[in-house]
């Protein structure tokens, strides 16, 4: 257990040093937010303002606010600070993400043995993606602790509680994950497996429990009949209409995803295969998951954040083959040193990527920066789109006697722009050529940096520099 003791501490580890959420985030930290502090009061929930390109669903914010809930108000009887509750929330969510995690590991377990398990644990630990992610409110997120608890159960060959699972991630929160379970479904079909009447009377009833459940709770929520998952369906599928938020090549995930998610372990993975031929039946559907994922344009690597584990088992099988065997040569005993050497690697990259994401969220520093430097003031502080999505949230609004206004496509001559005390304005390049407009009515109380590259330098040591450049500013009106 002391692995998982520790894998659950670096989770931890990783939200602390980067506490803030960014823009895809958003909806997800909102509505938790909501549901703690406004409860049936819609009227005041952000997504009625703010309600984003398309709906999502609110039955995982609706888990964590209320499994949040007793912690906050301790956490208020304590003092503490309104964004504790955030720390609060996204631990929550992250230890729902961890242990569903290790219920797959048990299944690792139980199908290739406890060693296979441990180097499983031990490797997803040295890697960033991960863990990193395992806490962010992100839709995949929510569906990866199901993901997990439908792969554990294919893996005791539980059937119906496969389904159910399943069901329930891909209703609810990915519909796109009918690909890789369909996969499954498929090779436990052509296995006999599974009886195909008993698959169909259980899909049907717990589809039609599930989507009812979605559509119930959402419509609630959203004051009109949907199912939110449908039209991201229909958004991203049939309309297509993902690709305006950026295209990427068709092998961008093989190249560049798994890569840097996997980092050095990725090179064990066909010596996994190589030495324990059974786990091609759980790295397979994810690897043909992938490719037919690949075809969407849009792309970004949370979307594929639930094959990690699976392509990390072929990698832990390749591990305990080593460790198994390292006494009986030299050669065996080097191999294993080298395996033990890409762990290493994964660590030191890993605490690269952590020290580039604990500089990302100039939003949510400045939304700190103005309530240190003003305190109790009465402020009404405007907060443009670049801040609203890198770091703040409801939770970073720490005071109920100033007003925080997110108001869009002001421009900077408007009369509007001149009736707030402070602006939080913010570019991803020229961010002082931004605010120079306001020069005549507004002085910076601040600025704030954030990571802009990674530079060579072969003369340093190490032969690369991380560097930042302001990219968010505050503004006090003269």
């Amino acid at each position: 257990m002391w692995l998982e003791f520790v894998a659950t501490i670096l989770m931890l580890f990783h939200l602390s040093i980067c506490p803030y959420t960014k823009v895809e985030e958003s909806f997800n930290i909102q509505a938790i937010h909501d549901i703690i502090h406004h409860g049936k009061e819609i009227e005041k929930y952000d997504h009625l303002e703010f309600p984003g390109v398309v709906p999502r669903s609110f039955i995982g914010p609706l888990i964590i606010g209320v499994a949040s809930k007793p912690f906050i108000l301790m956490s208020d009887h304590l003092g503490c600070a309104k964004f504790c509750q955030q720390y609060i929330v996204r631990g929550i969510l992250g230890l729902a993400s961890m242990i569903s995690f290790f219920f797959f590991c048990k299944g690792v377990e139980m199908r290739f043995g406890s060693t296979v398990k441990n180097c499983l644990i031990l490797i997803t630990m040295t890697q960033f993606h991960f863990i990193f992610y395992s806490s962010r409110p992100l839709p995949n997120v929510f569906a990866f602790s199901l993901v997990m608890l439908a792969l554990s159960s294919w893996l005791y060959q539980r059937h119906k509680s496969f389904i159910w699972f399943a069901g329930a991630a891909i209703i609810v929160f990915r519909f796109d994950l009918v690909m890789l379970f369909g996969f499954i479904f498929l090779h436990d079909l052509f296995c006999h497996r599974i009886r195909f009447l008993s698959f169909l009377v259980t899909t049907f009833l717990a589809g039609v429990t599930l989507l009812g459940l979605t559509v119930v709770v959402d419509s609630y929520f959203w004051r009109r009949w949907l199912w939110p998952e449908g039209e991201v369906m229909w958004f991203n599928v049939i309309l297509n209409k993902s690709h305006e938020y950026g295209t990427l090549p068709f092998l961008w995930y093989f190249y560049s995803a798994l890569p840097r998610s996997l980092l050095s372990s990725l090179f064990l993975v066909p010596i996994g295969v190589y030495y324990n031929r059974p786990v091609t039946t759980l790295l397979w559907p994810a690897v043909a998951y992938i490719f037919l994922f690949s075809f969407l344009p849009h792309k970004e690597l949370r979307f594929i954040i639930y094959t990690f584990p699976v392509f990390n088992t072929a990698a832990a099988c390749a591990m305990a083959h080593l460790w198994n065997g390292r006494g009986k040569s030299l050669f065996r005993k080097l191999l294993l040193l080298g395996a033990c050497g890409t762990l290493l690697v994964n660590v030191i990259a890993t605490t690269i990527f952590l020290y580039i994401s604990s500089i990302n969220y100039p939003g949510g520093v400045a939304m700190g920066i103005l309530h240190k430097l003003e305190g109790k003031r009465d402020v009404h502080v405007h907060i443009d789109v670049f801040t609203a999505q890198t770091g703040v949230t409801r939770f970073t609004q720490l005071h109920s006697h100033w007003i925080y206004n997110k108001t869009e496509d002001l421009l900077p001559v408007d009369q509007d722009m001149m009736s707030y005390s402070h602006l939080l304005v913010g570019a991803p390049d020229r961010v002082f050529e931004e605010v120079d407009v306001y020069s005549q009515s507004h002085k910076i109380i601040a600025a704030i940096p954030a990571f802009d590259r990674i530079k060579l330098d072969f003369k340093s040591n190490p032969p690369f520099k991380i560097e930042s450049k302001p990219k968010c500013v505050l503004l006090k009106k003269l």
